[in-house]
């Protein structure tokens, strides 16, 4: 792979991030959504160990209310690259009574990821799950390490953070302890865009624009194109040429108005926009301090 030897300064901060934690940790695991983000992720994990393959598997936990472009995408990706993916149902939590189904207007699925998360990292002892957070998200994305680590109930302390100086990552935990690891940390939504443009990555057609049946609600277009996302019945559903930004939960992410049909394109309007991704997601807006409520849970 030729085009590998091409390293810019932030690829070759992640790819020294993954060769750091299979160095130091026993079981690691790339956490999967078939997003723009951790596809991002598996192209990095790619260039730090070709020729070899990627050494850890890929986890999914799926809430069931995926983008089914995003479910089509990921299983052709993982196929092509002969990875090993775990999927892990956030719906047979629901069936065993450990979480509990919301209902409602506002409904979604994305919080209850965290048990199903969690069990999934005690079941196969995994000690480091790497995730594709990036600071630039959120104030709460903002406050975690590269190597964040999280206690044995999988909990994050936000007050109880390693330094990080001189880019050295501290891989050392206690009996039941694991670490979340975020190698693009330091990337902007930007820079991931940019580097899927110069590195020639395919992503899901989700997020270049298309005809789509939405509806508005609240300042924001949903989709109408399944029985997943709650739906009024005065709120009219029309057809609008739409792509989303971020392909989280159905139920809970928004999409944007765009024309945008080409990375190109999508690069030209990222650059022009005042408003973060996560701008388009209900989830975020529950309270001043929804993310960092559900990180301290376990969240990723």
């Amino acid at each position: 792979m030729s085009e590998f030897l091409n390293i810019n300064p932030l690829e070759a901060e992640a790819i020294h991030i993954f060769r750091e934690v299979v160095s130091q940790f026993e079981k690691p695991v790339l956490l999967f959504s078939g997003g723009k983000d951790s596809i991002t992720l598996v192209r990095l994990a790619q260039k730090a160990f070709w020729p070899a393959k990627i050494p850890f598997p890929l986890l999914h936990v799926d809430t069931g209310h995926n983008f089914p472009e995003t479910i089509e995408f990921r299983d052709r990706l993982v196929e092509e690259l002969g990875a090993d993916l775990i999927v892990r149902y956030v719906q047979d939590d629901i069936d065993k009574g450990l979480v509990k189904e919301e209902s409602g207007k506002y409904a979604s699925r994305n919080s209850l990821q965290t048990t199903t998360l969690l069990n999934a990292l005690e079941e196969f002892k995994f000690d480091a799950a790497i995730g594709g957070a990036r600071r630039d998200e959120e104030k709460a994305r903002a406050k975690e390490r590269i190597f964040s680590v999280r206690d044995d109930f999988g909990q994050w302390d936000e007050k109880n953070q390693r330094p990080e100086l001189f880019d050295m990552l501290n891989g050392k935990i206690d009996l039941g302890q694991n670490v979340r690891v975020f190698p693009i940390s330091n990337w902007t939504e930007l820079d991931v865009w940019s580097y899927i443009e110069d590195e020639g990555i395919e992503i899901p057609s989700i997020y270049f624009a298309h005809k789509r049946k939405t509806f508005l609600r609240d300042g924001m277009i949903w989709s109408a194109e399944d029985d997943i996302v709650y739906r009024e019945e005065d709120e009219v559903v029309e057809e609008r040429l739409v792509r989303f930004r971020t392909v989280g939960d159905m139920s809970c992410t928004a999409a944007v108005l765009s024309d945008a049909v080409s990375i190109e394109k999508v690069v030209s309007e990222i650059k022009e926009s005042t408003i973060s991704e996560r701008g388009a997601r209900i989830d975020d807006k529950r309270s001043e301090a929804a993310m960092e409520v559900r990180k301290q849970q376990g969240y990723f």
